[in-house]
Parts: C-alpha cells; structure tokens; sequence
C-alpha cells in the first residue's frame, strides 16, 4: 500500500473527529453561550479550530477579483475561459471598460505548475490589473485529470505555452513566475527560431531556475544528490480511487507541501502558535490574516510523475538549457535565436528557492537580443515569495515590469529575421555568451 493510499485512509478516518471539531467550536464561538465569554471557552474554541484546520484538505481557492481600479476609477472584474485543455485552462481577467478606453497591453502570466494553484498569483494580477489585459495560466490537478486524457509532460507544456501564444495574437506579452521560466524561456526559442510571427513581444522572468549551476540553494543540490530513479521511487506515486484521475502517476501534493514545510519548519510551527494565541485573546484580524494566508498555501495540487521527472531531469539534474543541449521532441532548443523578444529578468536578494543569478543566467543564453531591449532587476530585501507579492512587489518590481511592458509595446511590423547560421549556446561555452544586460536597482 503506497503512502497516497494511506494519506487517503487516514484523511477518511479523521473525518468524524474533523465533525467533532467542527461543532464544537462552533459551540463555543456561538455568542448566546455564556461560556463563549469565559477563557475556557475561547481556549475550547481555539484548540477545536487549530485540530481542524490540521488535518483539514485544502481545496482549490478562488481568485476573488471582482473589481480594480482604472484612471481613478473602480471597474467591475469577470473571469472568462478562452483557451482549454485537458490539464490547463486559460483565464481572462475581463475588465468593464469605459467607452473608449483601452483594457492594456496584453500580458500572458505564465503561473508555476510546481504544486500551488494559480492563485497564488493573486496579488501579480492585482498588481498589473490596472494597466494591463491580464490573463493566467489556470494548472488542473493531476488527480482530477481522467486517464484517459493522456499525459502531460514537459514537451506538453511548451506546446502549451506555444498554443495560448498563438491564440492571444503577436502583440502579446509573457510573464513567466518562477517554474515555467525555463519552458517559456524554449518556447520562445523555438518560436523565434521558426520564426513565428506570434512570438511575443516580451519575455518577463522572475526568481526562474535559468542556470540552477549559479548559487544553488538547498533545492537545487537535492537534486544533485540524487539520481532520477531515486525521485521515481520515492516521491511517485498512483491516483487512489475515488478521484477521476485514478491510477494515474503522479507526485502528490501532500508531499509537496511536507517539503515546503520543512524547509521552514519553525517559522510555520511559530505562526500556528501565534494563531492560538490571536484566538484566545479574541484578536480577529491577525487570526484571519492567518488563515488567509495558509488557506492559500496549505492548498496543493498533485502533478504528473512524466512532467515532474523530465523537469527533474532537463532542469536540475542535466542542467540542458544552460549547456545548450535541450531538446523539444526531437527539435534542439536554440535560446541565441531569439532576437526580437525583449527579455526582463527579476530575482529577490534572498531568494532560497531560486538561488541569485539563475535567473539572470538568461541574458547569457540570449546574447541576439539587443542591448536596449533587455534588463535585469534585483529586488533588495525580498525572498522567493516577495518577487512576485507583497509590498515590494507592489511598490518595486511590478512598476518596473509595467515600464518595461510599455516601452516595448505595439505590433511588430517587421521583425528581424533569423540569422543564416546561429551559434548555439553549447558552442559559447555552456551558454557563457557576451550578451550584456542593463542593470536597474
């Protein structure tokens, strides 16, 4: 019996103690209750709450956008589906124009498929709402996947990223948060190489693995230490009945979250505890701050076993696309073809995920994109989490990428086409080209 069969059995078994739970906090927290008013009462409720909120499964949050704020004024936000497949939905957040206003530049946010859901990005797309037509890569749970959808690999998410490229048209603009860096990075490549008319008009690259060689963290020599048959051991795992996508290999989002936990195991068990405490005393802002947050972080989705180990493999292990010897279905992922996509890397000073440098690692791999076409930020102060949300994003880095998107905007006329013999990155040297980035800080 795998561990997924009995994460599945135990989540079962708790389900009645989960109802317990449940009534009796609510028990306590009714106000006609005279104890609710007592310390034993508040601690009662506090304890019934943190056992629930323990061993509670975490659906899928809702972006929750329904208005954003345009020229001063407030206009109404919709979600609309314009682009599926079986393992991802395109989402677009439809702004109420005024008569004669212009939504923005369109702007693809390509989200990480690296076990958070989407709305994780929740605070990007607030941040870039108001000036720009935002629309997001929405990942489906593997779990929830049927078989006989097929799978879905690396390969497949390139040619993911490919197909909502085409569909949103050539004077499009991507966003790629941490993970999908290094895919949207090759389908780029590959669309440049081929010369494709709808490749977009810039590339923006936050806190990415480019080059995990470059400053590895923690994560990135995990990977190294071990080969891909022991991530296939170990953390592969199938579908137990009764989720639609059954017998399907995938790498559990309950694994996933135990190794998030882990890198910062006392700060989480600290916060908890914080929790109880804000309970007991009745202090209701800094408990539902709380549960904001982990509502939207204890929440993981499972991921296929072929994408995670290929991802493993080309991204960690082999280091492809920095050496230059990435491949897409047979077809050489050329990243020096790339010459009319202006390219935005973003990194965080304290970046433990993605390590400083790895992701800048792409202006090396790009030396055809003009000078004035490229730059490269980094956010003094910031960890993994802050390149993308918080006050700093909000007030640092999102102005910057508003700037970079408007100083590169309109429809490419022409573009420059492909040059007769393109040196590949391989040949420079593991991808150490002379290419030069402008730095903003």
């Amino acid at each position: 019996m795998s561990y997924y069969q009995w994460y599945e059995m135990t989540h079962a078994a708790l389900s009645p103690a989960r109802a317990v739970a449940d009534a009796t906090r609510l028990y306590y927290k009714n106000p006609l209750n005279p104890l609710t008013h007592t310390s034993m009462g508040r601690g009662v409720a506090a304890m019934m709450e943190m056992f629930e909120r323990v061993t509670r499964r975490y659906g899928k949050p809702e972006f929750g956008i329904e208005t954003t704020l345009m020229g001063g004024m407030r206009v109404p936000v919709r979600e609309d589906i314009v682009w599926e497949r079986p393992f991802c939905r395109l989402v677009r957040f439809t702004k109420a124009m005024p008569s004669g206003k212009d939504a923005g530049p369109k702007l693809l946010m390509v989200a990480p498929m690296s076990g958070h859901y989407a709305t994780l990005l929740r605070g990007t797309v607030e941040a870039m709402l108001p000036d720009h037509d935002v629309y997001i890569t929405d990942w489906i749970d593997a779990r929830m996947v049927p078989m006989a959808q097929g799978t879905f690999d690396l390969d497949d998410y390139i040619d993911y990223v490919q197909n909502m490229l085409h569909v949103l048209g050539g004077d499009t603009h991507v966003m790629a948060v941490c993970q999908p860096s290094v895919p949207v990075l090759a389908a780029v490549a590959l669309m440049e190489t081929r010369n494709d008319p709808y490749a977009p008009l810039t590339m923006t690259l936050m806190g990415g693995p480019i080059d995990t060689r470059v400053n590895p963290t923690a994560v990135n020599r995990l990977a190294e230490e071990r080969d891909l048959e022991w991530f296939r051991r170990n953390v592969v795992m199938k579908v137990p009945f009764p989720h639609p996508g059954v017998m399907r290999d995938v790498y559990p989002g309950f694994l996933q979250l135990g190794g998030f936990m882990s890198m910062n195991l006392d700060r989480h068990v600290a916060a908890h505890h914080e929790l109880f405490t804000h309970l007991i005393e009745g202090d209701g802002d800094s408990a539902e701050k709380h549960r904001d947050f982990y509502d939207e972080y204890l929440a993981v989705m499972d991921l296929t076993a072929e994408f995670y180990l290929q991802t493993v493999e080309t991204v960690f292990i082999e280091h492809s696309l920095p050496k230059g010897e990435m491949e897409h279905r047979g077809n050489p992922v050329d990243t020096t073809a790339i010459r009319n996509t202006a390219l935005m890397t973003v990194e965080g000073e304290k970046d433990d995920i993605s390590g400083l440098g790895q992701t800048e690692a792409a202006h090396r791999l790009c030396p055809s994109i003009p000078d004035e076409k490229r730059v490269h930020y980094m956010q003094p102060k910031v960890g993994h989490y802050g390149v993308f949300n918080g006050s700093r994003f909000r007030a640092e880095i999102a102005p910057r990428i508003a700037d970079f998107i408007r100083s590169n905007n309109g429809i490419v006329v022409k573009r420059a086409p492909a040059p007769k013999k393109i040196a590949t990155a391989k040949s420079r040297g593991n991808g150490n080209g002379n290419g030069k980035a402008r730095t903003a800080q």
